[in-house]
C-alpha cells in the first residue's frame, strides 16, 4: 500500500512538472492554443462572415485581446479565405476580428477525414514523432503551400497586416461529418497537433491537443445542443439542406442560428 502511495504521488508530481513546463513554455509564445471550436457541421460553406463558428472565433480572439484568429481545417472543395468578422454587431471595418483560414492535404491518404479512413499505427507514427516535414500540403487564400514555412510565413504575414499583436488565437475547426464527434476529434485535428509540435516541441503540444479536446465543453455553450442533435445535422449537411440558405431548411437547424444571435 504504501508503495503505491509513493508511485501514485511519483507520478502526480511528474504530471504536474509536464503540465507546469507546458504551461511557461506556451506562455511565452506566440501562438494561443485553444484546442477544438466545434463539434459538428451546421452550414456549408464551412465558414464565412456571419457564420456561428466564425461569430464564436471572433468572440474568443476579442475576449483575449486579439485582432485575428487562425481557424485550421482538412482540406475539401473550399479555397479557404480569410476574412473579417464582425463581433457585437460592429461594422467589418471597425471592430471585427481577421479570420485566417488554412487547410492541410495529407499526401498519404485521408487523414482525419472520417474514423474509418484513419490508419492508427500511422496515427500512432505522428503522435510519437511529429508529422515528417514532407507530408502535408497547406491551403489558405486560394494557395497551396508545399511546405510548414511558406504556410506559416503567409499567416505571419497575413495577421501581421491586419494589426495583430501578442500570441494569435489557433483553434481546429473539429466538425465531424459522419461519426460521432465524442470519438472523432474532427476536421483540421492533425495540422493542429503539428503546428503545436513545431512552435513548442511534443510535449507541450500533448498536453494542449489533450486541454484542446474539451476546450469546446467549457467554452462553447451551444455544444449540448450540437452534441444531441449532431446525427441529424449530418444529415442535413450531407444531403445539400445547408447550403447556404440554411436558415429555413429545418426547424431544429434554425433554432440553432437563432440562439446565435440571441
Amino acid at each position: 500500500m504504501r508503495k503505491t502511495r509513493i508511485l501514485s504521488l511519483a507520478a502526480l508530481v511528474i504530471l504536474a512538472l509536464i503540465i507546469g513546463y507546458s504551461y511557461i513554455t506556451v506562455s511565452n509564445g506566440p501562438i494561443e492554443p485553444l484546442g477544438r471550436l466545434s463539434l459538428v457541421k451546421i452550414a456549408n460553406p464551412d465558414m464565412y462572415p456571419g457564420h456561428p463558428h466564425a461569430k464564436l472565433l471572433g468572440q474568443y480572439a476579442v475576449d483575449r485581446g486579439s485582432q485575428c484568429a487562425l481557424v485550421l481545417h482538412f482540406a475539401g472543395s473550399s479555397n479557404y479565405r480569410s476574412f473579417p468578422e464582425a463581433v457585437n454587431e460592429t461594422s467589418y471595418q471597425q471592430g471585427s476580428v481577421y479570420i485566417i483560414e488554412v487547410a492541410f492535404i495529407d499526401t498519404q491518404g485521408g487523414g482525419s477525414k472520417s474514423l474509418s479512413q484513419i490508419n492508427f499505427l500511422d496515427s500512432l507514427k505522428v503522435a510519437l514523432f511529429g508529422v515528417p516535414d514532407d507530408r502535408y500540403k497547406y491551403m489558405s487564400d486560394g494557395v497551396v503551400y508545399d511546405n510548414y514555412t511558406s504556410m506559416m510565413n503567409h499567416v505571419e504575414t497575413l495577421a501581421k497586416a491586419h494589426g495583430q499583436t501578442g500570441p494569435l488565437p489557433i483553434v481546429w475547426h473539429g466538425t465531424v461529418r459522419s461519426d460521432s464527434p465524442l470519438i472523432d476529434p474532427g476536421c483540421g485535428f492533425p495540422l493542429y497537433f503539428q503546428i503545436m509540435t513545431k512552435t513548442y516541441g511534443i510535449i507541450p503540444a500533448y498536453v494542449y491537443t489533450a486541454y484542446g479536446l474539451i476546450f469546446p465543453y467549457l467554452n462553447n455553450h451551444y455544444w449540448p445542443y450540437e452534441l444531441t442533435h449532431y446525427s441529424e445535422l449530418q444529415q442535413l449537411y450531407n444531403n445539400g439542406s445547408l447550403n447556404n440558405n440554411y436558415v429555413n431548411t429545418h426547424t431544429n437547424t434554425g433554432k440553432y442560428y437563432q440562439n446565435f444571435t440571441d
